[in-house]
């Protein structure tokens, strides 16, 4: 799937999402890698999975399906909710 015809997160987006991330999750962003798991790896918790998923909506102006929590386990998996949510907007 391309996303050519969509609005990609570029590399400043990404970072705004890691820093959201970090900042919720009370990490340093050199702790958390692309693919390392919120749950398993920093020790997040759901509550804490609902406000990073508010605080993306606040930030990128975007709606985020809280069905879509089961698939923003990592920094990838949120980046690409966060660019399926923009496309749709």
């Amino acid at each position: 799937m391309t996303a050519s015809n969509s609005v990609a997160i570029d590399e400043n987006g990404r970072a705004t999402i890691k820093n959201i991330v970090c900042e919720i999750l009370e990490i340093e962003p050199e702790e958390m890698t692309d693919t390392s798991l919120f749950k398993e790896d920093h020790d997040a918790d759901s509550l804490g999975a609902i406000e990073i998923l508010s605080s993306l909506e606040r930030t990128f102006g975007i709606e985020i399906d809280q069905a879509e929590l089961t698939r923003m386990v990592n920094l990838d998996g949120v980046v690409a909710v966060v660019n399926e949510a923009a496309a749709a907007a």
